[in-house]
């Protein structure tokens, strides 16, 4: 039955009847009696319905809106399938290695040539060119639940947090792993602190923890001297002193079901000699420098009542003038905040009788800078990418703090700068270089900064009911022949960022110069199928312009932002807890074209070494060089400064010298076309004055 035909059926129900008794006709034709229109009549079936007595007429009602309820849910179902058979599936990837293990990996990290994964009470260190365990550290007293790695040179620093939130600094020198420090471990366990939040600078220079305890918070700025730490592994102190001894906890035979890894559908590719054969081994003769404390941060106090009696006062015996004109530090009479207080609690009595949930504790958001927005002392000797500013923001402030990092202990921890914004900030991101700063407010609206030159980018407000959920820089690409590549110089004043929504919607931002901001959305909030919506995105710097999308069903696609499409997608591997809202434990490589991503054995149910059956966790490899779609992306995306030179197209690209010599050339070029124009109108002229001479001579 057709949607026309059941809506006729249900809306239209008219029947003709004839009027008096109804009489059995005669076989013979011609004894029929001739029809009169004035001997019928019309009448709705629904009257007669409606004239049914109760419940008989409930009952059919109900069965009506059922069969329509029903018949709109069949319509519905043959739209999605035939769309599915229309849609065009991607191309789908397995992954190419598996990392078995025992247990949930509590975080990952990668470096240059290694993988760091949380474990139980320790971690485990990878080689990435082979995928192979290379050493096991398992000295904790509970398991690590994160964990942070960052390239110093040819060095490590791995930065583990176990359960009970202590956090501690290792160091990985060639084939030594050392123990530089606990930062925050206590032997009074009523004194323990444990750590919410970590950031270490780019380059490896600072370190910042966020520590809670005793219904507190505060954040500690550290500096690490990686400089002193190579000479003090170059030229131990140990040495001088025989009895000490070096302690190397060999690795044993490793368990196949533990630590097999798997290639899928190639072999392992070659590794350098060095990594290969590396047999690390923990050291504690030598002693390295612990960081120096810097600074402790404290949220913002509330704002309370003064006891200064007049401004003159106020004036007089207050020095810090830090915060002017931000909201800080104003100074209000105890007498005017108890007037205020009253006031708002007569005005929202009705929405204040209710029951008062306690606030949770406030937390921050902090980012290292390198390029300083505060002056430098002249005194102060700048290492190029060292970071100079500590940047934080506490829940439900309106202020972005800025701490300069030049501070001896001596000096107060007050900040240097505050910039206020309109509303509540809620998202804080920083790009890779630290050049560009992205802020999002409640109300929807990003604010963006060029830090490298020190302007405003813009502000840009997102579509309404959009809220900003996560904000992740884009390395600036260019789209040449029909493929995004990378140029190979420096570019300044772009900045291309996506923007994940409340609402799972997704967002291309774009800035370039002095113009403001533009959005496009990329792909819009799911209506019907929530299933789809995005959860987690993550950009993918080997291939430009390309993201990375987990969506709550389990699926994992490659998107192309410029073309707002999906290029392909990965086989995810089996989860645990499938109807549980996912939260995908993965990590993209900044120096390698692949990405790692936790989740359970393709092959289900299998045997530990322990004997019990069930599902082993697993680490997953996606290598995009191994896919003919993405190897040639992978390998060809940079484009040379030479070609850029030639190609006139991308202006924004080029040095700055470069860019005035074509401007100059332009002119030339538009000078001689003005000029060429300029003859061709005077000889033009010229005919028309000579045609006009001589008519006047015929005249």
């Amino acid at each position: 039955m057709s949607s026309s035909k059941g809506s006729q059926a249900q809306k239209v129900r008219l029947s003709v009847f004839a009027k008096g008794p109804l009489e059995i006709p005669s076989p013979t034709e011609a004894d029929w009696p001739k029809d009169d229109e004035k001997d019928f009549v019309f009448r709705d079936v629904d009257q007669e319905l409606d004239s049914l007595p109760q419940p008989y007429r409930m009952i059919n009602k109900l069965v009506n809106q059922l069969f329509d309820h029903s018949w709109e849910i069949i319509q519905e179902t043959e739209a999605v399938r035939e769309t599915e058979k229309n849609r065009v599936q991607p191309t789908v990837y397995p992954p190419v290695t598996e990392i078995q293990l025992s247990k949930r990996p509590g975080g990952m990290a990668v470096s240059q040539d290694y993988l760091f994964v949380g474990g139980v009470k320790g971690f485990s260190i990878y080689n990435l060119h082979n995928f192979k365990r290379m050493y096991v550290w398992e000295k904790f007293k509970v398991d690590v639940v994160s964990i942070w790695a960052m390239d110093l040179g040819n060095e490590v620093l791995i930065v583990p947090m176990d359960e009970i939130g202590i956090v501690r600094l290792f160091y990985l020198y060639k084939d030594s792993l050392l123990l530089i420090k606990t930062i925050n471990e206590m032997d009074d366990a009523s004194k323990q602190s444990s750590c919410v939040k970590t950031e270490l600078s780019q380059t490896g220079d600072y370190a910042a923890f966020l520590f809670q305890g005793a219904g507190d918070i505060w954040l500690e700025v550290y500096k690490l001297p990686k400089e002193t730490w190579i000479k003090e592994m170059e030229h131990p102190q140990s040495a001088q002193n025989p009895k000490k001894k070096t302690k190397q906890l060999q690795l044993s035979t490793p368990e196949p079901a533990a630590i097999e890894c798997v290639e899928m559908n190639l072999g392992p590719r070659q590794s350098p000699h060095t990594i290969q054969d590396l047999n690390i081994c923990f050291k504690t003769d030598i002693k390295l420098s612990p960081p120096f404390y810097v600074m402790k941060i404290k949220p913002p106090k509330p704002i309370a009542g003064t006891t200064f009696k007049s401004p003159l006062e106020i004036f007089s015996k207050i020095e810090d003038y830090s915060g002017l004109g931000s909201g800080q530090n104003h100074f209000i009479k105890d007498v005017q905040w108890e007037q205020h207080k009253e006031i708002f609690c007569a005005s929202y009595r009705k929405y204040l009788e209710g029951e008062w949930e306690e606030e949770p504790l406030s937390t921050a958001t902090f980012h290292f800078l390198t390029h300083s927005m505060i002056p430098v002392p002249m005194d102060v000797k700048i290492c190029p990418g060292a970071a100079l500013v500590l940047s934080i923001h506490w829940t439900g402030s309106h202020n972005f703090f800025l701490y300069s990092l030049n501070k001896t202990l001596k000096d107060k921890t007050d900040c240097e700068n505050v910039w206020p914004c309109a509303a509540r900030i809620t998202v804080s991101q920083i790009s890779s270089s630290s050049s560009y700063l992205a802020l999002a407010c409640e109300d929807g609206v990003l604010i963006l900064w060029n830090l490298a030159e020190g302007f405003l980018f813009g502000v840009i407000a997102l579509p309404e009911g959009c809220f900003c959920q996560s904000i992740h820089f884009l390395r600036f690409f260019l789209v040449h022949e029909g493929r995004n590549v990378y140029p190979e110089g420096p570019v300044k004043s772009e900045m291309m960022c996506v923007v994940l929504c409340t609402d799972s919607s997704l967002h291309l931002v774009t800035a370039s110069g002095t113009r403001g901001p533009t959005s496009q959305v990329l792909v819009e909030r799911p209506t019907k199928h929530l299933e789809e919506a995005i959860c987690t995105v993550a950009p993918v710097p080997a291939l430009p312009g390309m993201v990375l999308i987990f969506s709550k069903n389990h699926s994992i696609s490659l998107m192309d932002v410029t073309k707002a499409e999906v290029i392909c997608a990965f086989a995810a591997p089996v989860h645990h807890h499938q109807t549980m809202p996912w939260k995908p434990l993965f990590i993209v490589s900044p120096h390698r074209p692949y990405f790692l991503l936790h989740g359970a054995h393709l092959d289900g149910n299998t045997t530990h070494t322990d004997g019990v059956k069930g599902t082993p966790d697993s680490i997953f490899c996606f290598n995009f060089e191994d896919y003919s779609l993405l190897e040639d992306i992978s390998k060809n995306c940079t484009i040379s400064q030479k070609d850029l030179e030639c190609n006139q197209a991308f202006p924004q690209v080029l040095p700055l010298e470069k860019r005035c010599e074509q401007n100059l050339q332009k002119s030339f070029q538009k000078l001689v076309k003005t000029q060429m124009k300029g003859r061709d109108q005077w000889a033009q002229l010229r005919r028309y004055s000579v045609i006009l001479q001589k008519e006047n001579l015929k005249k």
